[in-house]
C-alpha cells in the first residue's frame, strides 16, 4: 500500500495523541534519544502540545496506520525551557515557529519521509503568516558513549541540506530517563534555525 502524508490540526491533532505517544515511546528508545518513555508521560506532554492553536502534525500512513510523525508549533507556545533559550539571546520567540520531535518506524527510513516532515512544518509555519524563521533542536551526546551503534550517521548533514544552521551557543537542556539508567538527568539540546 502506497504511504501518504498528512498535516493535522486542532482536532485531528487530539484525536492522534494515542497513536502518537505509542510511536513516540518506541522510536525515542533508539539512538541518540535512548529515552525510556511512558505512555502516561507521553500523552500528558502531547495533550499541551496539542494545547496550541497553531500545533501541526505531520503524519505519515501505512495504510490507516500511522508509521511516523513531525510536529510543530509556535515557539512561544512550547516548553518554557526551550523560549528562554532563545530570549536570554534576546530573540523574539513570537516570530519563530519551533520544528518539535520527528519520529519514524525503521521500516520507512530512506523513503524521502524526512523531507515530507520538514516540508509540511514550514508550510504550515508560512501559512500562518507571522513567523521569520524556524528553528528545531537535536539531542548532543558524546562520540564515545557506550551504547552508540557503529553505524549512526548523524543527521547533520540532511538538516545542511535543508538550508538550516546549527546556532552557535545556543542550546538548552531537557530532562529524561535513559534506558539503563535509574532516574532522569539532563541532556544538552542544540538548537538548528534558518529564515522562512
Amino acid at each position: 500500500m502506497a504511504l501518504r502524508i498528512e498535516s493535522l490540526t486542532g482536532a485531528a491533532v487530539r484525536a492522534a495523541i494515542p497513536e502518537l505517544a505509542r510511536l513516540r515511546v518506541a522510536v525515542f528508545r533508539d539512538w541518540p534519544y535512548l529515552y525510556d518513555g511512558t505512555l502516561n508521560y507521553e500523552t500528558a506532554y502531547l495533550r499541551r502540545f496539542a494545547s496550541s492553536d497553531d500545533a501541526v502534525v505531520v503524519a505519515a500512513y501505512d495504510g490507516d496506520i500511522v508509521v511516523g510523525a513531525a510536529t510543530g508549533a509556535p515557539l512561544a507556545d512550547h516548553a518554557e525551557a526551550f523560549a528562554k533559550a532563545f530570549t536570554d539571546r534576546g530573540l523574539d520567540i513570537q516570530s519563530i515557529f519551533y520544528c518539535g520531535e520527528s519520529v519514524l518506524l525503521h521500516n520507512y527510513r530512506g523513503r524521502g519521509l524526512g523531507h515530507a516532515f520538514f516540508d509540511g512544518r514550514e508550510a504550515h509555519a508560512r501559512a500562518l503568516g507571522r513567523f521569520t524563521h524556524i528553528t528545531f533542536c537535536g539531542v548532543v551526546r558524546p562520540d564515545d558513549h557506550p551504547l552508540k551503534p557503529g553505524s549512526y550517521r548523524p543527521l547533520d548533514a540532511f538538516w545542511m541540506k535543508r538550508g538550516y544552521a546549527k546556532v552557535e551557543g545556543l542550546t538548552g537542556s531537557f530532562a529524561w530517563k535513559d534506558i539503563e539508567q535509574n532516574e532522569e538527568t539532563p541532556k544538552l539540546m542544540q538548537f538548528w534555525m534558518k529564515a522562512l
